[in-house]
């Protein structure tokens, strides 16, 4: 075990019950700090790929490792607590907890990490402010798309995951506030030392990130790198 794996992925398949390949992913490594984005056309896996690494699908085949644990051999409330203090989570629509303060929303996150209320609170309170949330008692309905990107943020390092995933982070925002936002994701993650994986279709994501894949390219790896009549399915 590389204790600085962040994320560790070794012959991932995943189908839908008579269904074609959606993942096949032979081998992915992401270390503690680096940055990958993940490209791909609509439907091509990326957000599927991104729920397998958190626990939220099973594979058909294969293994996803955070931060040392094989996620998938977690059950229950044991994998929803490792996700909760491993993985941080950015969605495209930020899932806010709708009815709850951008404090709370962050609380919410800290929850899983067995500090005190009060505790909780100091940290969710430092991180918002530190990202430019001074409204911590507004409702995302109360805040602009910016602001409740900067929540959507803290609230995914707030216990300092060691990977934090980003499915399409800027597909909702203008070219300015697309910027910013990466701005925002890509310095809060090297602040907290945390492994980033952002997958988007967007051109513009290329000139920020020197390590990057294309989905397809890694199914065609595994492809290759399959034996013949495997591929053929014929017996062994």
């Amino acid at each position: 075990m590389n204790p600085t794996h962040a994320l560790r992925i070794d012959g991932l398949r995943f189908a839908y019950p008579g269904g074609a390949r959606v993942v096949d992913v032979r081998e992915l490594r992401l270390e503690r700090g680096e940055q990958m984005l993940l490209t791909g056309g609509s439907g091509s896996g990326k957000s599927t790929l991104l729920h397998l690494i958190a626990g939220l699908e099973e594979p058909s085949e294969g293994h996803v490792e955070v931060a040392g644990r094989k996620i998938h051999h977690l059950h229950g409330a044991q994998r929803d607590r490792y996700r909760g203090t491993h993985i941080g989570m950015i969605f495209q629509t930020f899932n806010l907890l709708h009815g709850f303060s951008a404090l709370e929303n962050v609380e919410a996150a800290l929850m899983f990490g067995g500090a005190s209320a009060a505790e909780q609170k100091e940290r969710a309170h430092q991180l918002l402010r530190r990202l430019g949330i001074e409204r911590v008692d507004a409702t995302p309905d109360q805040l602009s798309v910016g602001q409740q990107q900067r929540v959507a943020v803290a609230r995914a390092v707030a216990c300092k995951p060691a990977l934090v995933l980003a499915d399409e982070p800027t597909a909702s925002l203008d070219p300015e506030n697309a910027a910013a936002a990466m701005d925002l994701i890509q310095n809060a993650c090297r602040e907290n030392n945390a492994a980033l994986l952002c997958v988007s279709h967007d051109p513009a994501m290329a000139e920020r990130f020197t390590k990057q894949e294309e989905l397809m390219s890694l199914r065609i790896k595994a492809e290759t790198r399959t034996p013949a009549t495997e591929r053929r399915g014929t017996p062994a």
